[in-house]
């Protein structure tokens, strides 16, 4: 079947009132990023709908990228006929082939928003069901839980019918609840903390910090490809990679062993508010869950947030293991955060962390470094760049890569 277009349906987005134009459009230019590279499909964002016109294009793999881009429902490949009914039962019957199995149910609904064609929308569902009835007899029709749904729009500028409806990822689209910065480690928890900050329409800078030569550039690598898989929900993503070796062997150098990790995450946390501040961020995101290490334990949270008043969101903290797995699994980062390549965090990692370190104490170790030298060095030398779909930061062809792909 050769599809003309997607339509698009909006779901949570349709609730917004009077704001529903800016997140329609937002939606738009989202969808035309995440498209950037097949240049003859034309997005049309309207009220009621958006409308993916292909041009030709294969439907799959547009199809497959808008799975991911939130603010999108449900989406259908859809055929625009001339307005003649004749062409909408040939239609309906090619359609059903490709996906029709014996034993399953169907009904056609109609709408019709031309009100001077010929037939009504009874008249058309009645006629559409017959002529597919006639064509597969195995099938029965069910109006209340069909197998397949063929859906007739009767529209001035033409018939539009589909007989498939497939379900995006939901949510808002992002961009439309501010600016987010994220501290994106090369482990589990972070890509689906930025995931589900991303669902709810959070425009998300990616945050990694790295420590050569204690962390390789197939960590850095990781993390960058990890946002590439991220970066298809919404078109691209910036990835601001900070140096982090120098801070951390000084603190390792002056800093009592228990209050290691407390120190470092307190820096981490400073550099990202920074960071933030100079590039319009409203709040920090980070892969924390209750109780799953010492540094995410209610007394390590309050010693390390002490250091700023921007928010700090933790959109799994009250996720156990399983569950962030499961998500991971879906949208596809599992198995790249699953590579044994270290962040800085573990290198660095005291044998016996502080898992209730005390405010106070954290302070004055905190006051054996020089915070503003420190961190004005890590910032000059921080690099920002723009990662989009289908790029590829690991590469199969090295021997580190094969052996564990």
């Amino acid at each position: 079947m050769e599809y003309t277009e997607i339509m698009v349906r909006y779901g949570e987005l349709s609730t917004k009132g009077k704001n529903i134009k800016d997140f329609i459009n937002r939606l738009g230019s989202n969808t035309m990023r995440a498209l950037h590279d097949f240049p003859e499909v034309h997005v049309y964002p309207k009220r009621d709908r958006m409308h993916v016109v292909l041009n030709g294009t294969d439907p799959e793999p547009i199809m497959k990228r808008l799975k991911l881009i939130f603010g999108i429902q449900t989406f259908s490949p859809v055929v625009q006929l001339r307005k003649e009914i004749d062409a909408v039962y040939a239609a309906a019957i090619e359609m059903m082939q490709e996906q029709v199995k014996p034993g399953m149910t169907f009904k056609v609904s109609t709408k019709r928003s031309d009100k001077e064609f010929s037939m009504d929308t009874n008249a058309i569902n009645r006629e559409v069901g017959s002529a597919v009835y006639e064509a597969f007899p195995d099938l029965t029709v069910d109006v209340k839980n069909p197998d397949i749904e063929i859906l007739v729009d009767v529209r001035q500028n033409g018939i539009f019918i589909s007989c498939e409806t497939i379900k995006g990822a939901g949510g808002f689209p992002v961009g439309t609840a501010g600016k987010g910065m994220m501290m994106l480690s090369g482990g589990i928890d972070s890509p689906v903390a930025a995931y589900l900050g991303m669902k709810r329409g959070v425009d998300m800078e990616m945050i990694h910090f790295f420590s050569p030569p204690y962390t390789t550039e197939q960590a850095l690598a990781k993390s960058k490809q990890l946002t590439e898989v991220l970066s298809q929900s919404v078109g691209a993503i910036k990835f601001i990679q900070i140096p982090f070796t120098e801070i951390q062997e000084t603190i390792k150098e002056k800093v009592p062993e228990g209050y290691l990790m407390t120190v470092q995450r307190r820096l981490m946390l400073r550099l990202s508010v920074a960071m933030a501040e100079k590039r319009g961020g409203m709040a920090i995101f980070n892969g924390e869950a209750l109780g799953q290490v010492a540094s995410q334990t209610m007394e390590s949270m309050m010693a390390i947030n002490d250091v700023t008043t921007m928010p700090v969101i933790r959109p799994v903290v009250s996720m156990d293991k399983t569950e962030i797995i499961k998500v991971a699994e879906e949208i596809g980062t599992f198995d790249l955060s699953i590579m044994p390549f270290e962040d800085c965090c573990t290198i660095f990692a005291p044998p016996s962390p502080k898992t209730r370190p005390n405010l106070e104490k954290a302070r004055q170790f905190e006051e054996l470094i020089d915070v503003e030298g420190l961190m004005e060095r890590a910032l000059a030398a921080t690099k920002i760049v723009t990662i989009k779909p289908g790029e590829n930061y690991l590469n199969p062809d090295e021997d580190i890569f094969a052996e564990l792909l």
